[in-house]
């Protein structure tokens, strides 16, 4: 059934690569989906495949400079006119953002609406890739501090922010993505605005007032997890990772009708590895 027209519904995923995810099922998932806008990580190609992907729809991208790497997309029912790639003022050089941020101001009706794909960096502990990752956090912190009242990041931002979204959370306290000082950038962006945050790395700072749409709609429970490994059983024994996100500023995040993650029926059902993540928003 049609959601109502005063819903604005935005997708987001991971789709490891938009030609294989094609090729596996994607269009006839988005094809029943029902959805406005759909924000795309790790894209793996150029604008060129992406038209042919979706066609009929509206499509701005940001590509890796290194190819088949990263890239991020925003893809509207309706003509995307204002969008935006530059994470920074130009000022952080050593920033590796390409194909990893873009932003679309998206028009419902009288209100505007700031959507965000976003693919933090992977990283790896001890290594100049982790550097590269909070250096693309700091960023984005700053990004968050400057965009409007209704603003929406959605993406793989490859941090599970508390111990309710990695279901084997212990044996990876030590490992990129459980990182306690990654965590501690959530730990602010979800803190009350302006009030100090202590993080779970025991750093301080401002919290950003933004929400977890995930966490608010689902409460305290594991889950749900939005990625699993290919290797082992993961996927069938639901050994997965929460790192997908929507996160929302509360303005927005006040007007959440629904949210999930559609986790597909079986393991080869799948046409990425990572379960889309859909979520209504009343305009």
């Amino acid at each position: 059934m049609p959601h109502a027209p005063s819903h604005l519904r935005v997708a987001s995923v991971n789709v490891n690569g938009i030609r294989a995810a094609v090729r596996k099922g994607m269009r006839e998932w988005l094809d029943a989906a029902d959805v406005d806008v759909l924000t795309l990580q790790e894209v793996r190609g150029e604008a060129e495949h992406l038209a042919a992907a979706l066609p009929g729809w509206h499509v701005v991208n940001d590509e890796a400079l290194a190819k088949g790497r990263a890239g991020v997309a925003i893809a509207a029912r309706e003509p995307i006119d204002i969008w935006r790639t530059e994470l920074t003022d130009g000022t952080l050089e050593s920033l590796d953002s390409r194909g990893r941020w873009v932003e679309a101001d998206i028009r419902v009706g009288d209100e505007v609406i700031t959507v965000v794909s976003a693919y933090v960096h992977t990283g790896e502990d001890g290594t100049p890739k982790q550097d590269a990752k909070y250096a693309f956090l700091d960023a984005m912190t700053a990004r968050m501090r400057q965009l409007g009242p209704l603003a929406l990041i959605t993406g793989d931002l490859n941090v599970g922010h508390r111990e309710l979204d990695i279901r084997n959370w212990r044996g990876n306290v030590k490992k990129a993505g459980f990182l306690p000082r990654e965590r501690a950038y959530f730990d602010r962006f979800t803190g009350a605005t302006g009030a100090p945050v202590t993080g779970v790395d025991g750093s301080t700072g401002p919290g950003l007032g933004w929400v977890d749409v995930g966490r608010r709609f689902a409460g305290e429970v594991d889950g749900p997890y939005t990625w699993w490994s290919s290797r082992g059983k993961a996927f069938d024994t639901d050994t997965g990772w929460r790192i997908d996100y929507h996160l929302a500023t509360p303005e927005l995040a006040a007007r959440v009708a629904d949210y999930r993650v559609v986790r597909a029926p079986s393991w080869d059902t799948r046409w990425s590895d990572h379960a889309p993540v859909v979520a209504d928003y009343t305009i």
